[in-house]
């Protein structure tokens, strides 16, 4: 019997901390941003728009870009370690981090101004500096807490509505199985036995928390053992071809992935045929991306088919994509001769942009 239970102690990427991943280019480029229209806001409150308002944007930038992207750097490094304490506490160490950096840039800056001659404007420079920094530091936070807050509900309201959506089998397919199940066990109960350990696996996946992730070895593995449960049905009609070069079984992604996109091509495609048909499961690995195709021959226009319905399988597949890997993995659609294909694609290794 397969070990799919083991698949689904394996939780979703992401952790308790309200920090941006800043050694993404994304939160780079926001901080970057950020600082320079910082600098633009001090110069026009400083300079206006007078002659020496370029010369002015230029220090602003230089020393605001300095301080941002030092912190930023520092925050990247400790990421993993301030993932580990309260929010509160990061958001304490994050302001004195912020101080320090801001009081070794001014004296810096103080030494190459040649401001430390003058112990009361030098004092009033690095006091005028640090408190700027923190008042933008806090209200930064506070901004990034909040977002932490609503993305927090979001992906508990998504995974609670995508729960929902996994759990759901088609019951034809469970009544055929049954039946199957039940015309096997006087004649061939080896094999009927070995149905029903197949078809528990896949209720087992199906009932699984939505926020535990699978690996792409043990979902090729329902797959397999769902189309054994179709091939013990349909016999010959079904012609399966598996064409899998060297891919990262270890490859996290959300479970039930191929199980529904696969009964689609049986419900779909085979059973409508008279004499059945073939479907040919192709997977590649390039460029750090998991490529999945499921192509299934189409029933010839005579043939009775069933409804096409409402996509469901697809956008559900969709969605949980989209709520997983924010936008860097998909599922398309194609025709391709007399054949229908899905293409399922995902990043692996996945690097979470928050």
């Amino acid at each position: 019997m397969p070990e799919n239970s083991k698949a689904l102690s394996t939780t979703s990427v992401g952790d308790s901390c309200f920090l941006p991943n800043f050694c993404n280019v994304q939160a780079v480029f926001a901080v970057v941003i950020t600082a320079q229209l910082l600098a633009l806001v001090l110069t026009l409150n400083s300079s206006g728009m007078g002659a020496g308002f370029s010369s002015s944007l230029s220090l602003y930038s230089l020393f605001i870009q300095w301080v941002a992207l030092t912190w930023a750097a520092c925050i990247c490094l400790l990421r993993p370690y301030l993932s580990q304490l309260p929010n509160w506490l990061v958001g304490i160490l994050l302001l004195l981090l912020i101080l320090l950096i801001t009081f070794g840039v001014s004296a810096l800056s103080a030494y190459v101004l040649e401001l430390h001659n003058h112990s009361s404007v030098y004092w009033l420079f690095l006091l005028k500096n640090m408190l700027i920094s923190a008042i933008v530091a806090a209200l930064m936070l506070r901004y990034i807490y909040l977002q932490f807050l609503w993305r927090q509900q979001v992906v508990a309201e998504s995974q609670a509505h995508l729960q929902s959506l996994q759990s759901r089998i088609r019951p034809h397919f469970l009544f055929n199985s049954m039946n199957t199940i039940a015309s096997l066990i006087r004649n061939r109960p080896e094999i009927a036995e070995d149905t029903i350990h197949d078809l528990s696996d896949l209720f087992r996946a199906s009932l699984s928390d939505a926020r535990n992730l699978s690996t792409l070895g043990n979902e090729l593995e329902l797959a397999r053992g769902y189309l054994r449960i179709e091939g013990q049905r349909l016999g010959e009609r079904l012609q399966v071809t598996w064409d899998l070069d060297e891919l990262p079984l270890e490859a996290k992604m959300p479970a039930l992935m191929l199980q529904p996109l696969l009964e689609n091509a049986v419900y779909h495609g085979i059973e409508p045929t008279p004499g059945g048909g073939a479907i040919e499961i192709v997977g590649r690995y390039r460029r750090h991306r998991v490529n999945i195709s499921i192509r299934n021959s189409q029933p010839p226009e005579t043939s009775k088919r069933h409804s096409s319905g409402n996509q469901m399988a697809m956008e559900n597949i969709r969605q949980r994509l989209q709520s997983c890997y924010q936008g860097q993995a998909g599922l398309t659609q194609s025709e391709v001769d007399d054949s229908y294909q899905v293409r399922l694609f995902l990043p692996h290794p996945w690097i979470e942009l928050t």
